[in-house]
């Protein structure tokens, strides 16, 4: 029991040495890549794409490197023309999701585009922002935005639950997923991912997050279809 207590003390200091590293690599990267990329937001904001693009780079090197997590992918990437739902279990996902796809377009809370500078960043990388209470021009402009990045041959992506939810529960979907769902009219790929027990802590820990993604869902099924299919899917690795 002794050497048991030992060896989990040594795991959870190497825990947090690994996280402080993580930390400072991190957001000091951050930092001075906004730096160095601010005047092309000045400048040239249409120009900008590259820079969340590095930024969620960077954080995939911070991650493998730092606290010793790898990423692995199971099942066939989506692609344009394709609406990704996908599980929510920590920042890592939302963080990688342009180094995972190529150039995607990610609903996001509309307040996330309030934040200085991120939120300029956001807006020219063409993020589609969702208001929880929208109304219908709000609306009008989230689809419009999501007909416009599908007409650009780019993958949507969007978190039904809404917000994170711990690794091994199971949350509803949030309403409006079906609505959204209907309106833009694609095939769906659900997308599980177990990132929750790695990643969503203070003091992260070393191991594999897996991408899963699931079977094509065709569009124009009814809400409680779509929803248990959804459902179903992005829980797949709750185990």
């Amino acid at each position: 029991m002794a050497q048991g207590a030992s060896g989990q003390e040594r795991a959870r200091v190497a825990d947090v040495l690994r996280s402080l590293v993580f930390y400072v690599a991190f957001y000091l990267g951050s930092v001075l890549l906004l730096g160095i990329t601010s005047p092309v937001l000045v400048v040239a904001p249409a120009r900008s794409r590259f820079v969340p693009d590095w930024w969620s780079a960077w954080h995939r090197i911070c991650a493998r490197w730092c606290l010793g997590i790898k990423v692995v992918v199971e099942g066939e990437l989506p692609h344009g023309g394709q609406m990704v739902a996908a599980r929510h279990e920590s920042f890592f996902e939302a963080i990688d999701m342009p180094r995972q796809f190529d150039y995607p377009a990610v609903f996001a809370k509309a307040e996330l585009m309030k934040i200085p500078i991120w939120g300029a960043l956001g807006r020219h990388y063409g993020l589609i922002p969702v208001e929880r209470e929208a109304g219908a021009k709000a609306l009008r402009a989230m689809l419009a935005a999501a007909r416009k990045a599908t007409a650009a041959n780019r993958v949507l992506v969007i978190f039904p639950e809404g917000t994170r939810t711990p690794h091994g529960e199971v949350a509803p979907l949030q309403a409006g997923f079906a609505g959204i769902y209907k309106l833009v009219g694609l095939p769906v790929v659900p997308m599980a991912i177990n990132s929750g027990g790695l990643y969503h802590r203070l003091w992260k820990r070393p191991g594999t997050i897996t991408y899963r993604f699931g079977e094509v869902i065709p569009p124009g099924l009814p809400r409680e279809e779509i929803e248990a299919r959804v459902t179903a899917a992005i829980n797949a690795l709750n185990e």
